[in-house]
């Protein structure tokens, strides 16, 4: 395969630029919930409530757990054995509900921990900050792009502290990244290419016919805005995001989390058009979200491609080789040279400048205390942390523009001002999230 290019570390960098100057620098529901009356005023003790307690629930409960002075006092899930199980491992007899509005009017929590499947999100999210608390939503904030405006405009009225748990977004890697793309030592960049590829072809996920309903589980509830439907058990049980009505595709299971890398470093607002294409190639068990999607995103200044298969698992000449896991990464191309970055490294192809020449005037973006750590400080100190609803917006828009225009077929033009998609039609219609009854969106 030939020379590889070298890897860079922030070691490497800052001697490459030892001359450089380094700067150090959901009232949705039929019944409608109280309004709070104050601002939360959380004690030296921050009181969370869980709504929603599977298997990534049980991961940020380790999370924030790991800080004491986080304490868990309501539980909140639609099937009993997982509340049960939340309470038990939460420890400290923990409020329990089985229903997320009665958390919310009942429970003294000062925020909420959302971890619930994805078409719930904008809706909890919502009602809670109606409700007065601070919320710490999971990925993606949400599915469509009038979720995502209601959940940004929301938080700025009620003035409530918000975190999207894109947990990838606290660590080093993503920092030096950013910090190179933002000196400008990549010269102009015109093009950034966003790959997530895995192999899980031909795909394992099968669902039974007539699988009777666990006792204990609420499904009409589980399901909420979404079209009523049998019991699916591996929807429930195995995983949502297999699920187009809950996840729409892995743009959003994945893209959160990578593209935030390349939105981060360029900050260039909302999408002026957005252009995407794929389908159902390589997967043939009944899961129903498209495995191969390519999208085209126009910006001011630069285009950025999204590119996403499940029936390979190539990595593009970066990091790990492939062996049907995940691939992740970001490649910005300047006329300087070429920066990869993924979850944990970095690499620089240059172009036309020789290694002593590439001096980044690097100004430090500060370290994080940990993403949940930030969550927790915010709301004692009511400063927004890094992944706040409206920091996340622009990623949320394009994110979900993705599928307007990839289930409309059409190429999307975007109007930021006025938060609404230009186009007549099919693609206005898939812009705007549409819930069984008696579920809406308010805000």
């Amino acid at each position: 395969m030939g020379d590889r290019p070298p890897a860079f570390s922030r070691r490497d960098f800052l001697k490459i630029s030892s001359a450089a100057a380094i700067a150090t620098g959901v009232g949705l529901a039929p019944r409608r919930l109280k309004a709070a009356t104050s601002p939360a005023s959380p004690s030296e003790t921050v009181r969370l409530g869980f709504i929603g307690f599977g298997g990534r629930a049980q991961q940020l409960f380790q999370d924030f757990s790991a800080n004491s002075d986080a304490r868990v006092t309501a539980v909140c899930d639609v099937y009993d054995k997982h509340r049960e199980q939340a309470a038990a491992t939460v420890g400290g007899n923990p409020a329990q509900y089985k229903d997320f509005r009665d958390l919310l009017e009942k429970s003294d929590v000062d925020a909420v921990v959302i971890a619930t499947p994805p078409h719930w999100h904008p809706l909890i999210s919502i009602a809670a900050m109606e409700a007065g608390k601070d919320v710490y939503c999971e990925k993606p904030m949400a599915l469509y792009p009038d979720e995502a405006h209601a959940m940004a405009k929301v938080a700025r009225k009620h003035g409530r502290v918000t975190q999207v748990g894109t947990q990838i977004h606290a660590t080093d890697n993503f920092r030096r990244v950013v910090e190179i793309v933002r000196s400008g030592a990549l010269g102009k960049i015109s093009s950034v290419r966003v790959q997530v590829t895995t192999n899980e072809a031909p795909g394992n996920i099968r669902v039974p016919r007539g699988a009777p309903t666990p006792e204990g589980l609420n499904w009409d509830m589980w399901l909420g805005p979404l079209e009523k439907q049998p019991f699916n058990e591996p929807m429930f049980a195995v995983g949502h995001r297999y699920f187009r009505e809950c996840v729409h595709s892995w743009i959003n299971e994945l893209g959160p989390h990578i593209m935030d890398l390349a939105v981060w470093a360029m900050d260039p607002g909302e999408p002026r058009s957005v252009m995407a294409t794929g389908g159902r190639y390589s997967l043939t068990d009944d899961s129903t979200i498209p495995d191969t999607v390519d999208v085209l995103y126009e910006y001011s200044d630069f285009t950025m491609t999204f590119m996403h298969t499940m029936g390979n698992g190539y990595n593009f000449g970066f990091a790990a080789e492939p062996d049907k896991g995940r691939r992740l990464a970001v490649f910005f191309h300047g006329t300087n040279g070429t920066l990869a970055g993924d979850y944990s490294s970095n690499r620089l192809w240059l172009e036309g400048i020789q290694p002593e020449d590439f001096q980044p005037k690097i100004k430090a973006i500060p370290p994080s205390a940990g993403h949940q750590r930030e969550f927790l400080d915010s709301v004692k100190t009511r400063k927004a942390p890094s992944c706040n609803f409206d920091y996340h917006l622009p990623l949320a828009t394009a994110l979900t523009l993705a599928h307007v225009s990839l289930f409309s077929g059409e190429r999307v033009e975007w109007d930021a001002q006025k938060g609404r998609v230009r186009n007549r039609g099919k693609a206005s219609d898939l812009s705007i999230a549409r819930y069984r009854a008696p579920w809406k969106l308010t805000g």
